[in-house]
């Protein structure tokens, strides 16, 4: 690679301008024909209901401010849920106060900064009031203050940025309804929680059953300060609804059959099963194509909306271009139930287009969209570079890529992160990057030596993280307007206090493959451009410079470039920057065989275990920083100068196509082994000193099987829930898993298989991880899952190796091994009683920020106490026991 980093004084000088064709680029403001990347990219929102019939507006509510629990990678408090699970909640009235209020606050925390309001606040003077946005000031916490909605039956106030919404319906009889609602995070219905629509896209339709006589719904606090709410009398009980399909384009001279998703409303309380979805093109003739194609499609929960799956057929006319409609019949028992007309296009494979596959996170349909190569001969089929280019958020990968013009050497490709916001290109939305880089590749022959990352502001920071995290997989990255750590970028959100508290400790673990800057090291292996705009009032500079101070101190192959007067979008310029493509042409990945040293970091094998020939597959201590630093010498030896929190190392060696057919392995210790050189070799640290194995025990922690309780959430996940319960009970944790199962559609795009406990089979959901909701006494799964485990959950108790906690207000998330698969994991969502099974109210887990550990045990008032109400939390011991007790206890 060529050093590509310009040092002058003081180290603040800007990369020089690249001449490029001829000319000069100059930094300059935005012209006609550039827009606004967040402005105009953005997800539009669903504005109309064309489900049923409006019958009650929501006009008439109350406030109460303090809502929001202070926190970015802990954040498990919720003053309604705690409400609502101790039995403390009362219908309110208008100056009604509580008696209670979190831990140490002294005023509402604002649950969504800009950075403009953090910098207000980190200048205002001790006891300064605070004020919000447009002069208001705020309310007195804790106190339900009436509001009112506008003319269009929105409920606006930048109050609501930190507050409840509560608003209620005296319905003259029990019967089922959509509520549709957008603005709040979350919605308890009577007390039942639902996701909300915080993002604003007018998705969210959730049937519920009202009661005859008062229902109360309860909205969190959302982004944007506002909610709008109504019910909705369905037209059909089983219906499509058009809001967010997820489609392909049709491809000229492709035929084969597409991925394309819809979603279904059961507005009944029975499930359904047995669905298929037929498929009919209408050709812009008005003639039928000449095949339909017809797929069997997921079940669906009573009462519940679900995204499911069907195909889109090929045209069979290569020459058509343009609109194509598609006429959807849901079939139950061969009888048509509802049928719907979507459009499609068809488009040349050589123009921008999205493509479809089935991620294997859950089942669900996720798309992807393509800048192709220019090919200008049609013999040209050779394998070009790739770009994988990472939006910013409320961008949709379709924009995202439409910011690039097509370029000859290279197919630039966008993923979607799940969703426009997404998980800030973590967890879910790294996984999501990974599959669209496996998936594309697939599709468009690469030069697998020529990969390349780059994306803007929050895809600035997951350029970033994915960059440090998988560092062999990219010959060089360039973040845009791009922040390292959300952490830090989100400053004044509540970590700082946690960090006084021991018990955060296992969840700033369980957060740390976020950590951008500690795994800067990583990038030592790849060329790095930083492309910033000096006026970014966003994404301020002072992010980048953050990084660039970092790469200052070891890194060798940087360049850093900040564009004057350049706002945090200042035209396509602000990513299709030419500089950064011929910094991107100047590198390469080298085949292993020529890697000769790797210094690889990892926050922990789940996230992160490979570099080229090294992979570690275990830590001493989970989700502690790895450092293993190897060298090549010769075609005898490798030398480990560095094995710092690591147990358990492979080697690769048959891809350095060492010539000797044996090789020492040389620790820094003294101690030498020596293997042969035509397999992998796995050595593993025990009692003290190194020893090679002849294969990792797959019934420990690997790299395929860790730990985290969000792994769990993985692999075609089915959720199972318990009906060996009370009737209370099984109709809660029903509830609770349809909640997860809406919140990852929500925020992840998915769609989830979910089944009560006596339906689930091991064969039939072989090979898939399992989430199961309920405890040993009510689910009837956990004898066959979690007979063997360590921790058991029964009414009233939890029992954890030699320590017991009792009462019926215990709550606790884990994940553990499934007994029979050994790359699969059970997560469990359990409790004790009903006050403990409703402290699993929040789902702060499908998120792409929380960290949380193997195991966490707490009681109900985890939801107003935070921290202070957990009892434990922490990992497992390699071996899936508890001997070394990596816990912290209250």
């Amino acid at each position: 690679m060529t050093p590509f980093f310009l040092k002058t004084l003081r180290g603040t000088a800007l990369c020089a301008a690249l001449a490029v064709g001829g000319q000069t680029l100059h930094a300059r403001q935005t012209s006609e024909g550039d827009g606004n990347i967040v402005a105009i990219f953005g997800q539009q929102k669903v504005e109309t209901t064309d489900e049923g019939q409006v019958f009650h507006r929501f006009r008439e509510g109350l406030l109460l401010p303090g809502g929001v629990g202070a926190g970015t990678l802990y954040n498990g408090q919720d003053m309604v849920a705690w409400l609502y699970a101790t039995d403390r909640f009362k219908t309110p009235a208008a100056g009604d106060s509580l008696a209670y209020s979190y831990p140490k606050q002294k005023e509402a925390p604002m649950a969504y900064q800009s950075h403009r309001e953090r910098q207000a606040a980190a200048r205002r003077k001790p006891g300064q009031k605070y004020r919000l946005s447009y002069g208001y000031t705020a309310l007195p916490n804790w106190t339900w203050s009436p509001i009112a909605a506008d003319s269009a039956g929105t409920f606006r106030s930048p109050h609501m940025r930190s507050a409840y919404l509560y608003t209620s319906y005296e319905s003259p009889r029990s019967e089922i309804a959509l509520l549709e609602t957008t603005g709040g995070t979350r919605t308890y219905i009577n007390g039942e929680p639902h996701e909300g629509d915080h993002y604003d896209f007018g998705y969210t339709l959730i049937p519920v059953r009202l009661k005859a006589g008062l229902n109360e719904i309860v909205y969190t606090p959302g982004r944007f300060g506002r909610v709008e709410s109504k019910l909705v009398k369905p037209d059909k009980p089983v219906m499509f609804t058009k809001r967010d399909l997820t489609l392909p384009d049709l491809i000229a001279g492709e035929d084969d059959p597409k991925w394309a998703a819809i979603r279904v409303v059961n507005a009944t309380e029975k499930p359904l099963e047995g669905l298929s979805i037929r498929t009919t093109l209408i050709l812009p003739d008005g003639n039928r194509a000449a095949k339909s194609v017809e797929y069997k499609t997921d079940d669906i929960l009573p009462m519940a909306v679900r995204k499911v799956k069907f195909r889109v057929p090929g045209t069979d006319r290569p020459e058509l271009k343009g609109n194509v409609s598609a006429r959807l019949e849901l079939l139950r028992n061969r009888k048509v139930i509802d049928t719907v007309t979507i459009a499609l296009r068809q488009v040349a494979p050589d123009v921008h287009h999205e493509r479809t596959f089935v991620s294997r996170i859950d089942g669900s349909v996720q798309y992807y969209s393509v800048a192709p190569a220019l090919r200008t001969e049609p013999a040209d089929t050779g394998a070009k570079a790739f770009i994988l280019t990472v939006h910013g958020a409320s961008v949709e990968a379709r924009n995202q890529a439409r910011a690039y013009k097509q370029k000859e050497w290279v197919n630039i490709v966008a993923p979607t992160n799940r969703r426009p916001y997404g998980f800030n290109w973590e967890e879910w939305g790294r996984i999501d990057a990974l599959e669209v880089l496996e998936e594309a590749q697939r599709i468009f022959p690469t030069d697998t030596a020529r990969i390349y990352l780059t994306g803007h502001s929050m895809g600035g920071h997951g350029t970033w993280f994915l960059g440090t995290t998988y560092p062999d997989k990219f010959a060089a990255i360039a973040p845009c307007a791009g922040y390292p750590d959300i952490a830090g970028y989100g400053s004044g959100r509540g970590d700082a206090m946690h960090r006084r508290h021991p018990l955060f400790e296992p969840f700033e673990r369980g957060a740390a493959a976020g950590r951008v800057q500690a795994l800067a090291r990583n990038l030592k292996q790849s060329g790095v451009y930083i492309h910033h705009g000096s006026a970014d009032n966003v994404v301020p500079p002072e992010q980048a410079h953050i990084m660039r101070e970092t790469l200052g101190r070891f890194h060798t192959d940087f360049c850093y470039h900040e564009f004057p007067g350049g706002e945090h979008w200042f035209g396509d310029a602000s990513v299709d920057w030419p500089p950064i493509f011929e910094f991107f042409a100047r590198h390469s990945i080298p085949a292993e065989s020529r890697v000769d040293e790797i210094d690889f970091y990892t926050a922990s094998p789940a996230i992160s275990a490979q570099d080229y020939w090294l992979t570690v597959e275990q830590q001493e201590s989970p989700y502690r920083y790895t450092n293993v630093k190897v060298q090549r010498e010769g075609d005898t030896t490798i030398r480990v100068v560095v094995a710092e929190n690591a147990a358990l190392l492979t080697f690769d060696l048959p891809a350095l196509k060492m010539k000797a057919a044996e090789t020492v392995i040389a620790f820094g210790d003294g101690q030498r082994l020596t293997v042969p050189t035509s397999r992998k070799a796995i050595v593993a640290y025990r009692d003290g000193k190194w020893k090679v194995l002849d294969k990792i025990d797959p019934k420990e922690k690997n790299a395929r099987r860790y730990g985290g309780f969000k792994q769990a959430f993985d692999n075609r996940m089915v959720f199972v829930y318990s009906t060996a319960g009370t009737p209370a009970e099984n109709a809660w944790w029903q509830a609770k898993a349809r909640f997860d199962a809406e919140t990852f559609y929500y925020r992840g795009n998915g769609s989830v298989d979910i089944v009560p406990d006596k339906a689930y089979d091991m064969k039939k959901y072989a090979g898939r991880n399992v989430v199961l909701y309920g405890n040993a006494d009510n689910n009837r799964a956990w004898a066959q899952l979690l007979k063997d485990c360590p921790v058991q959950v029964r009414d009233g108790e939890v029992s954890m190796g030699g320590r017991s906690y009792r009462g019926d207000d215990l709550g606790a998330y884990f994940v553990y091994p499934h007994p029979e698969f050994p790359d699969v994991l059970v997560g469990v969502v359990t409790g004790t009683g009903e006050a403990g099974m409703r402290a699993t109210s929040p789902n702060n887990y499908i998120s792409g920020i929380t960290g949380f550990p193997d195991l966490m045990i707490f009681r109900a008032d985890m939801l107003k106490d935070g921290l202070d109400a957990v009892e434990t939390a922490g990992f497992f011991d390699n071996d899936w026991s508890l001997k070394k007790q990596d816990f912290v206890t209250r």
